[in-house]
């Protein structure tokens, strides 16, 4: 950072680091040990629409990569796209394959980094939920390189405290975002 850049309260952006999401596995322990909430097998990346070609041939290398695991139980992968028009790409796996479906969320993200696409990527989520089925997600921010946790609750409203709950708990796991007004709602995200 220059001097004009300190003087001025100008900071650079965060380089992404997927390499991040494979601390996700360590903080499911915690979690489950720390609140008692365990992964469901499912994982998300959303990204900005991708249209044409450029989108059918990234589909086409996603279930290439996706369906060389022939023992996943359905379908490797689902792609869907928001109300917003934002795409999403959603990984099944069994709940014990925690590192494979951080295995997969790695690849995709990667793929479309390297096809050129990393501008589009927004984020990545894996999703978990406690004894009484309460939903979690650990959204990974690609663009600020941090995670935070998104608490869901029925009318488009949100669990604060268990968010807060959950950023103590495996703040020594992952790097958790500080801005709270960077802590986006994700209301009908794939697999949440």
């Amino acid at each position: 950072m220059g001097f004009w850049d300190a003087l001025f309260g100008r900071t650079r952006p965060v380089k992404p680091d997927l390499d991040q999401l494979f601390g996700l596995p360590s903080a499911a322990i915690t979690l489950q040990a720390a609140i008692g909430f365990t992964p469901t097998g499912l994982g998300s990346v959303c990204f900005a629409a991708i249209e044409g070609g450029a989108f059918a041939r990234i589909r086409q290398e996603v279930h290439a990569l996706l369906d060389a695991d022939a023992e996943r139980a359905g379908p490797p992968v689902e792609f869907s796209t928001d109300e917003y028009g934002y795409a999403w790409l959603l990984s099944r796996r069994d709940p014990a394959e925690l590192p494979a479906l951080v295995n997969d969320l790695h690849a995709v993200n990667t793929a479309l980094e390297e096809s050129g696409f990393g501008p589009q990527l927004l984020c990545s989520l894996v999703t978990f939920h406690d004894a009484e089925l309460r939903p979690l997600a650990l959204v990974y921010l690609y663009k600020r390189g941090a995670f935070y946790p998104f608490a869901p609750l029925p009318g488009q409203k949100r669990d604060n405290p268990l968010e807060l709950q959950v950023k103590a708990a495996v703040k020594d796991d992952l790097r958790i975002e500080e801005d709270l007004g960077r802590w986006f709602p994700l209301w009908g995200a794939p697999g949440l």
